[in-house]
C-alpha cells in the first residue's frame, strides 16, 4: 500500500510544478547562505588562530561551505527538472534520472543535519583548543624579540582588552608564568635575582599581570603588581576589588562568543534543513504523479502520487533484496568440481551425415 498517497489533476501538477520550480531558486538562495555562513565562521576561527592549537576545529565551518556550493548545484539541476515537468514530453528525457536525483538529495539534506548538530557539538573540541593555544601564548608572552613569537605579546594584550578578560581560566594563571623577558629585569637589583634564585626552573615569578587585564572601570587605579598583598596598597583588599581587574579568563570569553555564534548558525542550518526537506518532498509527489501518467498515457487525466509505493517495511526489504542480488548477476555455478563447463554437452559437426571421418594412417 502507497504512503500519504494523494490525487492530482492536471491543473494540481502544473501548480505543483511552478512552485517546486520557484522554491528550488529559492533553495539556490539558501545554498549562497550555508556557503556564506561557513565562510563567515571560519574568518571569525582564523581571527584567533594565534591562541588556537592545531586541531580539527574547521571541519564545521568547512563542512558549511562545501554543503553551500553544492547545494547550489542540486537545486539548479532541481529547478530545470520542475520547470519541464509541466510537458509530460519534456518529462521523459528525466523520467530515468528523478528518482536517482531524489536519492541523493536525500543523502544530501543529511549532510545538512549533520553540520546543523556539529554546530552545536563543536564546544568540547574549541575549548580544548582554546586552552591549549592560550596557555602556550602566555608562556611565549615575554619573547617579543624572537621572530615568529613577537607579535604574541601584542595579540594577547588585544585579546584581553577587546574580550574583557583576564588569563586562560582567569588572572592567577599570570603569577604561574614568566611574562617579563630577563632583557627588562635589573639583574643588579637582589629582590630580582633573589626571586629567580627562588624559583627551581630559575624563572621570575610574581603576582602581578599585565596591563591589558585592567578593568577599565575599575574607580581607582590599576593595581598589577603584588595583588595578593592588602598591606602594599592603601585601602586594599584582594579578596573585594572585583572591580580592579578582569575576574574572567579569555578561554571562558572566547568559549561564549564562539558558542553563541555557532548556535545561532546551527538554527539557521537547521532552518535550511527543514526547508529543504519539504522541498524535496514536493519532488518526489511530482515524480510519482509523472510516471503514473506516463504509465495510463493521457497528459489530462487524473493520478496518483506518494512518497513511497509500498510501506516502510515492504520498501526496505525491497531494497535489500536488490541489493542482495546484485553480486549474483554475474555469478557462475562451479558445482561438480569448479568446472563451469562439466555439463555442457560437446557437439561436433563432422558433416551433413555427422559421420567421423576415416583416420588417415601414418606412412611408415
Amino acid at each position: 500500500m502507497a504512503v500519504l498517497k494523494v490525487k492530482f489533476t492536471r491543473n494540481k501538477r502544473d501548480k505543483l510544478a511552478q512552485v517546486l520550480w520557484v522554491l528550488n531558486w529559492v533553495s539556490v538562495v539558501t545554498g549562497i547562505i550555508l556557503f556564506s555562513l561557513g565562510l563567515f565562521l571560519k574568518v571569525e576561527i582564523n581571527k584567533q588562530r594565534e591562541v588556537m592549537s592545531d586541531r580539527d576545529i574547521h571541519s564545521v565551518p568547512n563542512m558549511l561551505i562545501a554543503v553551500g556550493l553544492i547545494a547550489c548545484g542540486i537545486n539548479f539541476l532541481g529547478g530545470k527538472i520542475c520547470y519541464d515537468c509541466v510537458d509530460t514530453t519534456k518529462f521523459l528525457r528525466w523520467k530515468l534520472l528523478m528518482l536517482p536525483y531524489i536519492i541523493c538529495t536525500f543523502f544530501f539534506t543529511f549532510c545538512i543535519l549533520v553540520g546543523a548538530l556539529m554546530c552545536y557539538t563543536m564546544r568540547n573540541e574549541l575549548e580544548e583548543s582554546l586552552n591549549l593555544g592560550l596557555r602556550d601564548a602566555m608562556r611565549y608572552y615575554k619573547d617579543t624579540d624572537m621572530p615568529g613569537r613577537c607579535f604574541l605579546k601584542r595579540t594577547l594584550d588585544m585579546l584581553q582588552i577587546q574580550f574583557q578578560c583576564c588569563g586562560n581560566g582567569g588572572f592567577k594563571d599570570w603569577f604561574h608564568i614568566q611574562w617579563i623577558s630577563n632583557r627588562y629585569l635589573d639583574m643588579s637589583s637582589k629582590e630580582v635575582v633573589d626571586r629567580l634564585r627562588s624559583n627551581v626552573e630559575g624563572k621570575y615569578l610574581m603576582d602581578g599581570v599585565p596591563f591589558s587585564c585592567c578593568n577599565v572601570y575599575s574607580p581607582r587605579p590599576c593595581i598589577q603588581q603584588q595583588i595578593t598583598n592588602n598591606s602594599a596598597h592603601f585601602n586594599y583588599d584582594y579578596q573585594t576589588e572585583e572591580l580592579n581587574l578582569w575576574r574572567k579568563g579569555c578561554r571562558e570569553s572566547l568559549l561564549e562568543y564562539y558558542t553563541q555564534i555557532m548556535q545561532s548558525i546551527g538554527l539557521t542550518v537547521l532552518i535550511i534543513w527543514l526547508f529543504e526537506i519539504s522541498v524535496l518532498t514536493g519532488v518526489r509527489y511530482l515524480q510519482t504523479a509523472m510516471e503514473n501518467v506516463l504509465r495510463q498515457g493521457d497528459p489530462d487525466c487524473e493520478c496518483d502520487g506518494w512518497l513511497l509505493e509500498n510501506g516502510l517495511v515492504e520498501t526496505a526489504r525491497s531494497n535489500f533484496n536488490i541489493i542482495k542480488n546484485l553480486g549474483k548477476c554475474n555469478q557462475i555455478d562451479t558445482a561438480n568440481n569448479g568446472d563451469p563447463n562439466i555439463d555442457v554437452p560437446l557437439t561436433a559437426h563432422y558433416g551433413p551425415d555427422n559421420v567421423p571421418p576415416k583416420e588417415i594412417p601414418l606412412a611408415n
